[in-house]
């Protein structure tokens, strides 16, 4: 039974959400406050937390920036704010993934599904001389540590586990930042250039990271 760690102040939301996803089966404790989420994720290993931004004593964004600083466990943020900028903020603070309120039980449970089905994969790919190693969720390139964020590892795993072949972006977009088919924008673009840079390559001369213009992305072995 998958752990979660709700945070929502308002006590009726708490409520009801604790309620559904007891009924769907998730072992739900729930706090509302930051100070009191950050205490139980130091102590506690949960399988993942949903974190409200609309919190009374710290703004939700500077609470994840928190939580990542203490555990890798997965977080959906669910904020009333819907301004892409502001998403976009949010998945580079290291959200895995984000709900726009309102929003039905059935839905929070197929995000909190698809990101449990991401943090549980285990074993390592090796692609040249980079290697990702997915239960220290780690990355290193000819030894040494590459610093990923949580959300550049995830796409860089995510490729390496299919390497050589062209990884749609509509695949990517949906699977990773759980954006619609049919819709793009400008998300994976900046977080393949930020794994461009730590991976000492640039677009216009790629080694690992090879783009088709217009279908997708594919990791290489450069040797």
């Amino acid at each position: 039974m998958p752990s979660l760690l709700l945070v929502e102040d308002d006590p009726v939301v708490r409520a009801a959400v604790t309620r559904a996803l007891t009924d769907l089966g998730y072992r739900v404790y729930a706090v509302g406050t930051a100070i009191d989420a950050l205490r139980e994720v130091a102590a506690e290993p949960y399988d993942a937390v949903i974190l409200d931004l609309g919190l009374p004593d710290l703004d939700g964004g500077d609470a994840l920036r928190m939580i990542r600083g203490v555990t890798d466990t997965p977080v959906v943020v669910a904020t009333a704010r819907d301004e892409e900028s502001e998403i976009v903020r949010l998945l580079n603070a290291g959200a895995d993934d984000y709900l726009v309120k309102p929003f039905s039980s059935e839905h929070l449970a197929a995000r909190l599904s698809a990101v449990l089905r991401r943090s549980r994969s285990k074993g390592s790919f090796s692609v040249g001389g980079l290697v990702v190693d997915l239960d220290r969720r780690q990355a290193t390139l000819d030894g040494q540590d590459l610093s990923l964020t949580h959300k550049e590892f995830e796409l860089l795993a995510y490729l390496a586990a299919r390497p050589g072949e062209v990884v749609q972006r509509a695949e990517l977009l949906t699977n990773l930042w759980q954006i619609p088919r049919g819709q793009d924008d400008q998300t994976l673009d900046v977080h393949l250039s930020w794994l461009r840079r730590k991976l000492g390559e640039r677009a216009a001369q790629p080694r690992y990271l090879h783009t088709v213009r217009g279908v997708g992305v594919r990791l290489v072995d450069p040797r």
